[in-house]
């Protein structure tokens, strides 16, 4: 049976060990950093590899067929590492990343290449209550804005943090009226996310009442890898 490695911690990783488990050996390998992880189907690795020369010793010593890069657009630093090791391992390498939020009539965006522009763009903006959905890890480029934060992640965040801040502990997919409660109960004037895709509530909340929108671009993936908008599509290219 071909052996798969999936990078996983994603929706469309889960799903994709599951379609191919029957079928192939599928080692998903989760990077740890939540502590109760949404496990899926198949072999489970929880931890780095030490860069692209442990990920490359793994594929070698494992004897992998195919790596899926299935990680979170914005693991920059796993797509890099996955994509070098997986040359110099000579494996195949697929990344699987679903398409990203389309803009739609109704909706105030406002495009920035990273947090720290977003951070930046709050004061011109006039924000005073601003939803915060980067995940934990993001909030710290935030600490220094005059503003009050609602932020929302699976882990409780670590310092630095804004001085005034409401953390909602919460892991998706989360629904439309939750999400219209959500900005409506905490009069939320501003909404920061990243370009992650797929169907998301908060921006159709958004757009319904005027609420401007941060949106954090996603960085680019490392020249000439094979890109998959689904898992039906990886699944078609193994």
């Amino acid at each position: 049976m071909p052996r798969i490695l999936i990078l996983g911690g994603t929706t469309e990783a889960r799903a994709l060990a599951g379609a191919l488990a029957p079928r192939c050996t599928v080692i998903t390998s989760l990077a740890g950093r939540t502590s109760a992880p949404l496990l899926p189907d198949g072999q489970v690795r929880i931890g780095g590899f030490g860069g692209a020369e442990g990920l490359r010793a793994y594929l070698v010593a494992e004897r992998i067929d195919v790596l899926v890069d299935a990680t979170h657009p914005f693991a920059a630093g796993i797509s890099a590492n996955a994509a070098t090791a997986a040359r110099a391992a000579g494996v195949p390498l697929i990344v699987l990343r679903r398409p990203g939020f389309r803009e739609e009539p109704g909706d105030s965006w406002h495009r920035v290449a990273d947090l720290a522009a977003a951070a930046s763009l709050l004061p011109r903006l006039g924000a005073r209550r601003v939803f915060l959905t980067t995940g934990r890890q993001g909030i710290a480029a935030f600490a220094e804005v005059d503003a009050w934060f609602l932020a929302r992640s699976v882990e409780p965040p670590q310092p630095p943090m804004p001085a005034r801040m409401e953390v909602v502990l919460d892991r998706g997919p989360f629904t439309l009226d939750g999400e219209r409660r959500l900005l409506d109960q905490h009069r939320i004037d501003v909404v920061v996310t990243k370009d992650s895709g797929g169907a998301d509530g908060k921006l159709v909340a958004a757009r319904e009442r005027g609420i401007p929108v941060v949106m954090v671009e996603r960085p680019p993936l490392p020249a000439g890898v094979v890109v998959a908008a689904s898992v039906e599509e990886t699944v078609g290219l193994l």
